[in-house]
Formats: C-alpha cells, structure tokens, sequence
C-alpha cells in the first residue's frame, strides 16, 4: 500500500476500554474536557482511490476503511486486539478452526443490521476471480480461498460458514499465527451485499454509492475529488463513545500547502518534509513518526532487455547512494534501506535480533559507483546491449519528483544509461503498476501487521503486486514451508524468512530505497487518535477536540 495497515485481537472492545474517551468527563478545573465544536480538518497527500474494501491497495484509501467500516476486531491504544462486532472467540483444533460470536446491535448506515452472512458474502465475493482484488492472497489460509481464487472452486466452497445471522464458523487449512491480526484488516470486514447488488460497477467509487458500519461514514466524494468528510454515523453501534462530529480531509500534493494551511489554523494536521522537519523540531505540535512504509525501485524484465541481468540490476542499485538520499533530498527523518524488508516489522523469536540486521546481504542495498560501472559492463555482454534508455514512473508528488530526480541523477553517472522522468497521477499510476505498464517505477509498501511475510508475499509466486518479471523457485517454496508447514513451529518459520529475505536481495529483485517518515505537525489539543506504524495508520475512532 502503498499498503496497509496492521491489527491483533483477542480481547474485548468494551465501554469500559474506552475509559478517557467516555461522555462528557470533565477535567479538574470543573471545565468539560471536550471543546463544544468536535470537527478535526486533516490532510492528505493523494487523492482517495475507492472505497470498495475488495479494490483497494493505497494506505489513504485503507485509512477512510478502517474509520468508516468494522470488522470483527480494532487494535486498542496498546496496539492490542480488541473486540469490536466480535463478542467472544474461541480457536480450537490447533488453531485451525474459529467460531465467532457477534454482537446483535451492529448496524449498517443504511439501517440494517450487520450479520454473519455479511462478513461470508464478503469474504467470497474478494475471493472470486470476477472481482480481480489484489490483496484476495491475504485470504489463502481459509479453507478452499485459494482454489476459488484461481476459479478451480466456487466461491460457496469457501472456509467461512453463518451459523444463523450472529455466528461465524471459520476453517483455515493450517494454523497461521498472526490471522487474529488479518481479521482486523478492511479485506476481512463485512460488504453489505443489497447495497453491492444496488450499485453495482459503481458500488464504492462515490460517497453516495456506499455504506458504512463503522464509527464514521464517508461523504462529499464524488469519485475524484480531492477533498472527502468522514461524518460520524449515527447508526454506528457504539455511537456515543465516537465524539468528533467531522473529519474534513483535504489533498494537497505538497507539504507546503498544507503547511500554510496549518499555519494559517485552516488545518489541524500536516505531513512535514525536508526543511519543515528541521525548523519544527520544537515545535509543541511536532509529532515524529516512522511506519514501517517504505519505497523501492522496480525494473520491469519484460520490458527493457537489460533488466534480465543481474549484474545489471546489483549495478543500479550499487550506483543509488542512499544516505544521501534520506540525508540530502528527503531531510525528513526517512531511513536508508538495508534490505526489502525494514525496520520494525519483527525480531527472532530466540535471539530477538532485528529481521532487517540478521537477513542484511552486504553489497544489495550499498553505495559503490565503482563497482556499479564494473557491473554494468558485465550486464551489457551478457544481455549483447550496450546502453539503457529507460522511462521512471512516479507519482505527481513532490516528494516522487524530487527523489526521482536525484535517481535519474545516480543512474545516469553509468555509461549508456539514460532516465526519462514520467510523472502521473497517483491513482493512475497504480493502475499502471498493477498492469506492469512500466519499465522503472517507484513502488510503496505499508504492512498490514508486523510480520516479515507481509513484506516477503509482495514478490510471492502468482502475486498480483509483482509485475516485474522476476521469479525465483527457491524463494517460492521458502515462503510455502514457513507458511503452510510451520504456522506452529516459529523459530523454523523465522529462519526461512530470513532465507527468502537473503535470496530476494542477491538476485536483486528490486532496489530497496529508504523507510519513509511521516512526520507531522498535530495540534496538540486533538487527543485520542490511535497510530499504528506497522498497519492502517490512524484510527479516529476514540478521537476528540480537547476544550
């Protein structure tokens, strides 16, 4: 997501966890603790790509489904799981089969209750071949998902049963450790199937053309507009603990408008970059993050002939100085890669070392001009070419064009290479990525949990996020063992990640970049927001204007 956003859940979501966020507390001063007008305006970077949970691949998108739609769970302020439509879970036969109780007061914004048959039409209708989502691998672990996918089953063969309208029965075909974590994934929330059947194609391509059971429902988008409200729904089950009336989101493509906006109290919240890290780093609203989001390099084999060489592809990495990068263009508190996988996405369950330290290949992700030209020459003999003219695709952002530049740059101190920087719009751009209609890009990924798989799978055999021409066997059956043999054996499942990790950087299959930073300034009287950096980044749900 450009991806995605994480989630765990075993307990409950009560009232009582929302202890600080309950009706009308009042501070020691005898004053309400909520400010009388509860509207927060937020900033965006891109634009909303849709929001039917089964077409969405972008964290903006993600974000307006984690706070206008449910699923079973929520990650609570701890990051922990907590019950949300799901009152009681229990996991028998060895972590394979779940039944789940939901709760009965769960309505839609239209009016109807949430049921167990929304979350199995869901669920089938992602799974289906006809509907073409890219994240329906995420479901693979439920009995016969796969198989129906690739249109071998009919979606009603699916793993997911509803016991009457309030009982789930799900049934995984091995254990996986971090499902609890999926099911609090937008994939994995409910569809209101009359509202699907009623809209049809353009179900979730307009505020109008979608409903929501979650604590706010989206309205004014119109399918392209470049600003969105996410208004707090009346019908949401636990209505009286949501206490922001609006969250009004703008667009704006460059930090230094939303930057005037802030400044200017017309925005309460604004993604910082470069020098506007730097000059607010006092800043009482300052607020410093890295999510384990990150930025690479794709070549496209099946386009430009020299990208089938490895020594090609070590040579265009090695030429890309990377500190240079996060320290020089970006200034934003962004970190250099080291590998695929980044920092913060999980450490060995023995040792405790971080995934990106102990599966580092020295020389994938490293500076080395020198050895860059000696490679290059190499690849040149081996695929009989002997120059690169190459087309970089990125997104119409500052932020893609200026690090674009400074790659076209790097690449072009190589003999014969040559960069064309072709920018798009950002939801066109992934349309373009998802059609491998590209010869270099600039692709993003977010985690949905914290796991190292989350990254490993974008580059999975039959990934529909891998449109670079590279496959790798070894890498295939590495991944199919930690997942399907050793669900219940982690540290076996640990060590094979690692070797997948390994085997993607020294054949090179993309160029890592950095891990992003999304920094930002927050007014510090909008309290409650949840930040998860590993998953869906903000939850709006126990929000609030402090008074």
């Amino acid at each position: 997501m450009q991806h995605k956003g994480t989630y765990l859940f075993i307990s409950a979501l009560s009232l009582l966890a929302l202890a600080g966020c309950g009706s009308q507390a009042s501070g020691n001063n005898g004053n309400s603790k909520y400010a009388a007008k509860q509207v927060v305006n937020w900033s965006e970077n891109q634009e909303l790509a849709t929001s039917d949970l089964s077409k969405v691949t972008d964290t903006v998108s993600f974000t307006m489904l984690q706070n206008t739609q449910e699923g079973l769970y929520r990650l609570d302020k701890n990051g922990k799981p907590a019950n949300a439509i799901a009152t009681h879970t229990k996991i028998t036969n060895g972590g394979k089969d779940y039944v789940v109780k939901l709760r009965h007061n769960a309505k839609w914004s239209n009016g109807d209750p949430v049921t167990a048959h929304d979350f199995v039409y869901s669920w089938q209708r992602s799974l289906d071949p006809k509907t073409a989502c890219q994240d329906a691998y995420y479901m693979y672990a439920v009995k016969n998902a796969s198989a129906i996918n690739h249109n071998k089953k009919a979606p009603s063969t699916l793993g997911i049963k509803a016991d009457g309208n309030y009982q789930l029965e799900i049934h995984l075909t091995h254990p996986v450790s971090y499902f609890n974590k999926l099911l609090a994934w937008p994939l994995f929330y409910p569809l209101n199937q009359k509202a699907v059947n009623k809209y049809g194609k353009k179900f979730g391509t307009t505020s109008a053309t979608t409903v929501s059971d979650g604590p706010y429902k989206l309205t004014k988008w119109n399918g392209t507009s470049k600003s969105w409200t996410l208004a707090k729904n009346d019908q949401y089950w636990n209505k009286a603990n949501v206490h922001l009336t609006a969250i009004n989101e703008q667009v704006s493509e460059t930090t230094t408008t939303s930057y005037n906006l802030f400044n200017a109290k017309k925005a309460d919240e604004t993604l910082l970059s470069g020098q506007q890290v730097k000059n607010n780093l006092n800043n009482p609203n300052f607020v410093k993050r890295l999510p384990t989001g990150t930025q690479r390099l794709d070549f496209n084999q099946n386009k430009i002939k020299a990208f089938k060489s490895l020594a090609v592809r070590q040579a265009i990495s090695a030429a890309i100085d990377r500190k240079q990068l996060v320290n020089d263009v970006l200034q934003d508190g962004s970190v250099a890669s080291n590998g695929f996988v980044p920092h913060g996405i999980g450490n060995n369950p023995k040792t405790g070392e971080a995934f990106d330290q102990e599966s580092q290949v020295p020389g994938s992700a490293t500076y080395d001009l020198k050895r860059a030209k000696t490679l290059l020459s190499k690849g040149y003999k081996e695929t009989g070419t002997k120059s690169i003219d190459a087309t970089l695709s990125v997104a119409d952002t500052d932020q893609a064009k200026q690090v674009a530049e400074f790659v076209q740059s790097s690449l072009q101190k190589l003999p014969g290479v040559k960069i064309t920087i072709k920018s798009v719009p950002y939801v066109q751009l992934l349309t373009q990525q998802a059609n491998g209609n590209y010869q270099l890009t600039f692709s993003g990924w977010q985690s949905v949990f914290a796991d190292p798989i989350e990254f490993l799978n974008v580059f999975a055999k039959g990934s529909s996020f891998n449109t670079t021409g590279w496959k790798n066997t070894q890498f295939y059956d590495l991944l199919d063992q930690a997942e399907n043999q050793d669900g219940n054996q982690p540290a076996k499942r640990w060590n094979k990640l690692v070797a997948a990790e390994k085997i993607l950087m020294k054949t090179q299959a993309t160029v890592p970049l950095y891990q992003q930073a999304k920094s930002q300034l927050l007014r510090t009287n909008i309290k409650g927001i949840i930040y998860n950096p590993a998953g869906v980044p903000f939850d709006f749900t126990h929000a609030y204007v402090a008074g």
